[in-house]
């Protein structure tokens, strides 16, 4: 092959590894068969509480190093969130009723395959702790087709402190407008400089839904793509 046309399919090969599972499939009976990237496959499109109830919807996902996530969404100020300890849930609780902002609260834990956020990173919305943006990224064990980490994402806007709809504990209220938020964070990520972004068409089946704690949430059913600017195709740092 020419010299040439291997420098242009080595530049566009990390889009074309996101975008190729949306094409249809050749022969398939139905005509809506699509490819599917084996590592996103073999996810879902849900989070699910310790409970094993489905939670909020999966909706972005990282390639990048965790050094290079962690760079990315310090640059676009979303800031890690507190572990959950006796003393952070109840800074939390103080500082709703005080209306005090606190930019680093805890989330409570949800999985993927079994297994908790690797991280939670969030940002303090009209100076009240009850209203906050968040995401939640888990790490996942299969790479990319290019040999590159893998994260998948939950992004949701914290509306409101409340009870549960499903078991009345204490908790936070999302809006069930999730797009809004998955596209706040794509928008704040491209403008780092640190990334570039891509979608996914129809990665959730279900347009309308319920989290853990109740709480209605409606989306396109798009996952939103972000690629860190020379992500490398590397095992995990």
């Amino acid at each position: 092959m020419h010299e040439l046309t291997l420098r242009c399919f080595a530049r566009f090969a990390p889009l074309l590894a996101l975008v190729a599972f949306s094409l249809p499939v050749a022969g398939s009976q139905s005509g809506a068969a699509q490819k599917q990237h084996p590592a996103l496959d073999a996810i879902g499109a849900r989070s699910f509480t310790a409970a094993g109830m489905p939670g909020d919807p999966l909706n972005v996902a990282f390639i990048g190093s965790e050094r290079q996530l962690l760079r990315l969404m310090a640059d676009a100020h979303w800031e890690p969130a507190d572990p959950i300890t006796l003393r952070s849930s109840m800074r939390i609780a103080i500082d709703s009723v005080a209306r005090r902002p606190y930019v680093d609260a805890p989330v409570s834990n949800l999985f993927v395959n079994g297994k908790k956020q690797d991280f939670a990173f969030e940002q303090a919305a009209s100076g009240n702790p009850s209203k906050r943006h968040h995401v939640r990224f888990w790490r996942v064990d299969l790479l990319d087709a290019l040999g590159r980490p893998l994260w998948i994402g939950a992004a949701t806007y914290d509306m409101s402190i409340g009870l549960s709809h499903v078991n009345h504990h204490v908790t936070h209220h999302i809006d069930a407008d999730v797009d809004s938020e998955r596209d706040k964070l794509l928008d704040d990520a491209r403008g780092t400089g640190h990334a570039s972004t891509d979608w996914i068409d129809d990665f959730q089946s279900s347009r309308d839904g319920h989290n853990g704690g109740g709480d209605p949430f409606h989306t396109d059913g798009r996952l939103g793509v972000i690629v860190a600017a020379d992500a490398p195709a590397s095992h995990p740092p």
